[in-house]
């Protein structure tokens, strides 16, 4: 089988014995096949352009915690939600020093019985880039979310999951990715009032959140 190359090749030669209108024909046909060419090569550019970014879901890697196990009703806690950025880029804070910059924003979609009281992001910091006149604010490496719940005396008891959807938007000195949102979960167990109750993940839960 030809190749598209090989065909337009074959197109470019002519047969002594070619009449005027095998001719005539040939020469829009050549063309076509020219055309055909380019096209396709700009398509095969693109996607090897579009291929050196990765997907925006991928820049940032999120995970859930929880402050105790289990979590007796009527009790408060923290969930944390600990996220890596991959190396080279970077994520609006949650409050941008620009208008125009998409913050980073969790939400949570909470059990029956579970209130959010508070929660508390990093301030981020403030980093030059050559698609901006001023500096940014940005959370760059990694960043930890905190928010402060309670689970309140009527809550059901069990394992019970904390849905958590983290938005952000995705850039590095050259160009930014779409917005994107990720989904995580934090697991916890609501036991009774007077259970005692566990702390966890010291590491992350010891010391005060940066900022409200």
């Amino acid at each position: 089988m030809n190749t598209p190359i090989e065909s337009a090749l074959r197109f470019s030669g002519r047969p002594a014995s070619a009449s005027p209108t095998d001719r005539g024909t040939r020469a829009p046909r050549l063309i076509a096949w020219i055309v055909f060419l380019t096209l396709a090569a700009l398509a095969v550019n693109a996607t090897a352009q579009d291929s050196a970014y990765p997907p925006a879901g991928s820049v940032l890697q999120p995970k859930a915690y929880v402050s105790l196990q289990p979590v007796p009703a009527g009790r408060a806690f923290e969930v944390a939600v600990v996220a890596t950025i991959s190396p080279g880029f970077h994520i609006n804070a949650h409050v941008p020093s620009e208008e125009y910059l998409i913050p980073t924003k969790v939400t949570a979609e909470l059990p029956p019985g579970v209130l959010v009281v508070e929660t508390t992001y990093p301030r981020g910091v403030m980093r030059a880039f050559r698609f901006s006149k001023t500096p940014l604010r940005v959370y760059e490496s990694s960043f930890t979310v905190r928010m402060k719940m309670r689970a309140t005396g009527s809550a059901p008891l069990g394992p019970q999951k904390i849905g958590l959807t983290v938005g952000y938007q995705a850039c590095n000195q050259d160009a930014c990715l779409p917005p994107t949102k990720l989904s995580v979960a934090a697991d916890l167990e609501i036991a009774a009032v007077d259970t005692p109750a566990h702390p966890t993940h010291a590491e992350i839960f010891s010391s005060a959140p940066a900022e409200k």
